[in-house]
């Protein structure tokens, strides 16, 4: 059995009662305005699969989940390592996918139908474990998700894959990044998965903890690594 990977730095975060969070602009506009060869952006590019007609489609659709999803005073942010194909490409935000939204799993985003044209909707298994742990501790409504780097990178030629960014392309996205952590400055920042905890690291942010990735048979471990840092800090 692989060793729960679940590190404290001692972060003093937000908890019931803490101020409200800092009035820093999340930077949409250079959020949108980023372009990078083999790397979408799922708030200012179009895909073939956006279903046409429907209302949820398409990156202005994506972008406004992005500030519904962003308009909370956030107690904990999840941070991944960059956007995959099967859920932010579409959706617009991390670690959530189609099907999730018509599930009504995701607060503050309601859509009325499908939102892409592949036969069955799209479902990033990360993103059920990880929507379904906050559920499950109560965090749902008070987390905001997001990425080391926020565009999606794919491998060259297949536009529908995901790749690890590189270390330019984390430069480049650096400001983003702080404009997302410091307009929640009163959250606890929490990596998921150790790509994503280096990433942080390697951009001058040290994560509250660094837990288990879902994937390749981590949900477990991040279930209860989640469990565990929420128990130690009252959330």
């Amino acid at each position: 059995m692989r060793r729960m990977v679940i590190a404290y730095t001692g972060w003093v975060g937000a908890l019931a009662g803490a101020p409200r969070r800092s009035p820093v602009t999340i930077p949409y506009q250079a959020l949108q305005s980023f372009r990078s060869r083999d790397v979408f952006n799922p708030w200012a590019e179009p895909d073939s699969l956006d279903l046409e007609g429907s209302p949820g489609a398409g990156p202005a659709a994506r972008l406004r989940r992005l500030r519904k999803h962003f308009d909370v005073d956030a107690r904990l942010v999840l941070i991944g390592e960059a956007a995959g194909y099967q859920g932010c490409h579409f959706s617009g935000l991390a670690f959530t996918n189609e099907r999730l939204m018509l599930e009504g799993r995701i607060p503050r985003i309601t859509v009325s139908g499908r939102f892409t044209s592949r036969p069955r909707p799209w479902c990033e298994p990360s993103a059920t474990v990880v929507w379904g742990a906050l559920h499950g501790l109560g965090l749902a409504a008070s987390t905001v998700l997001w990425n080391s780097f926020a565009w999606h990178p794919y491998k060259a030629g297949s536009h529908y894959s995901n790749r690890a960014p590189t270390r330019d392309e984390l430069e480049a996205g650096r400001d983003v990044l702080d404009g997302v952590l410091g307009t929640f400055g009163q959250a606890h920042i929490v990596a998921v998965g150790q790509v994503a905890g280096r990433s942080l690291r390697a951009l001058g942010r040290e994560p509250a903890a660094v837990l288990r990735h879902p994937s390749m048979g981590g949900a477990n471990e991040f279930r209860e690594g989640l469990r565990r840092f929420a128990a130690q800090l009252g959330l």
